[in-house]
């Protein structure tokens, strides 16, 4: 059943993303790109990845589709035709997305229980979770104490773009306003 359930919402996925792509309207986009990440934040919950998908529904659907409409409403809502070649973008693409590939192939098989991963950190973070932090889920104490300046840093990040992308939203407005209005005479 749950193999039923990754193939359905990997599927889905893969004909947003071709919607996406195809798509000329911007407002179109977004709502795609808001329903790929609801569908990415399921795919994450069978995956049994629950922090990770509430982080891509609240970041990825919630505060990128809110940033995206501002935009929006600043600028045009139709793409404009590109009249250069796509062949090198492509290309580039296709290339990035073959040494990825071949990167992984060292790897071990996905969900490999005697991967070198697991028998690192792994079982001393499982035993001793309670004993350490007297936190009973392990994947908050991982983030959370194990790895808090690193998720300190991560949220530091996040939020640091964020500012940026307001303060330069709010730049553009204001120069909307002055171009409209004039001097102010």
């Amino acid at each position: 059943m749950e193999v039923l359930i990754n193939a359905t919402l990997l599927t889905m996925l893969a004909v947003v993303t071709v919607a996406i792509v195809l798509q000329r309207h911007l407002f179109g986009v977004v709502v795609l790109t808001t329903i790929y990440s609801f569908l990415m934040a399921s795919v994450l919950i069978v995956l049994d990845a629950v922090d990770v998908a509430m982080t891509e529904a609240s970041v990825g659907a919630g505060i990128s589709t809110v940033i995206l409409l501002a935009t929006l409403h600043l600028i045009s809502t139709t793409e404009m035709r590109s009249f250069r070649t796509k062949v090198l973008p492509l290309v580039v693409a296709i290339g990035t997305g073959a040494l990825l590939v071949w990167g992984t192939l060292a790897l071990p098989p996905f969900g490999t229980a005697d991967a070198i991963i697991h028998k690192h950190v792994g079982p001393r973070y499982l035993s001793d979770t309670i004993k350490e932090t007297g936190v009973p889920n392990a994947v908050t104490s991982v983030l959370a104490d194990y790895r808090g300046y690193d998720t300190l840093g991560e949220t530091t990040v996040i939020f640091t773009a964020g500012i940026g992308v307001m303060l330069l939203l709010r730049g553009m407005r204001r120069r909307g306003r002055t171009e409209e209005g004039g001097d102010g005479q």
